[in-house]
């Protein structure tokens, strides 16, 4: 009888996917078939990293420009946060707060973030502030109708088991309600972090002197493209940073998730 095959861990995929991309870009880049300084190639790209790491880009370290995006990102996301996922929590345990509400989220959750960027610097300035705000204004919209979606689909013999228990209102909401919610509220972070670093590059496309978003633009307008493309794969790594740790984090406070 023959045996089954292990089966490979997923890192082994992971690691599979990357190398097949390295060998693709780099016969691309080394074919000919586009045009000097479209695709650098890997190796080109490892050079100007090596380059921006000694001397850094617009006269601020590297360090600097990943250091101001992160801080931007990560402050405007805790404010977003810290606002959003209570207030998704109340609506979605009251029918009142989200009769009240519901409609003023849904005629807003439709717009653009960088539709506002012009209001955010009319009402801000090109500081820092107008671009917190715009990425705390992406990391509520998101934290919060997660976390009323959650709120809203506790199901119904969990509400009732806590009334025949004598639980209060305040009682069953932070008993029942909240622990429920933590899964869909996870899914709010996740995405919110995600466009919330998105955005940072749009934000500092204005008014900015650090950041990768601005590093990226000044880049490619001088037409420096492996700067672009090292900026970029900073962009992707530390994105997928955020999503690891909030998975990481999931996995250990929503223990209970799939079981």
């Amino acid at each position: 009888m023959l045996q089954s095959r292990r089966p490979l861990p997923d890192p082994a995929y992971s690691i599979a996917a990357v190398l097949a991309l390295l060998i693709v870009w780099t016969a691309l880049s080394s074919s000919g078939l586009l045009k000097p300084g479209y695709l650098p190639s890997p190796q080109a790209l490892a050079a100007t990293a090596a380059d921006l790491v000694r001397n850094g880009y617009g006269g601020h370290p590297l360090f600097q420009h990943l250091a101001s995006s992160l801080f931007r990102t990560l402050a405007g996301f805790g404010i977003g946060v810290a606002a959003g996922v209570p207030l998704g929590l109340y609506c979605g345990y009251s029918r009142t707060a989200s009769a009240t509400l519901s409609p003023i989220m849904a005629f807003i959750r439709p717009i653009p973030p960088i539709a506002f960027i012009p209001m955010a610097v009319l009402y801000f300035g090109l500081g820092e502030v107008g671009k917190i705000v715009l990425i705390a204004f992406v990391a509520f919209n998101y934290a919060q109708t997660n976390a009323q979606a959650g709120a809203s689909q506790v199901p119904l013999a969990y509400l009732r088991a806590a009334e025949s228990l004598g639980l209060s209102r305040g009682q069953t909401f932070f008993r029942i309600v909240v622990p429920a919610a933590l899964p869909q509220i996870f899914t709010g972070l996740k995405v919110a972090i995600a466009l919330s670093w998105a955005v940072v590059v749009a934000a500092e496309l204005v008014g900015a002197q650090t950041g990768l978003g601005f590093m990226i633009s000044d880049a490619a307008l001088l037409l420096r493209i492996p700067v672009v493309f090292i900026g970029i794969l900073l962009i992707g790594c530390v994105g997928l940073a955020f999503n690891l740790s909030l998975a990481a984090a999931e996995a250990k406070i929503v223990h209970w998730k799939g079981h």
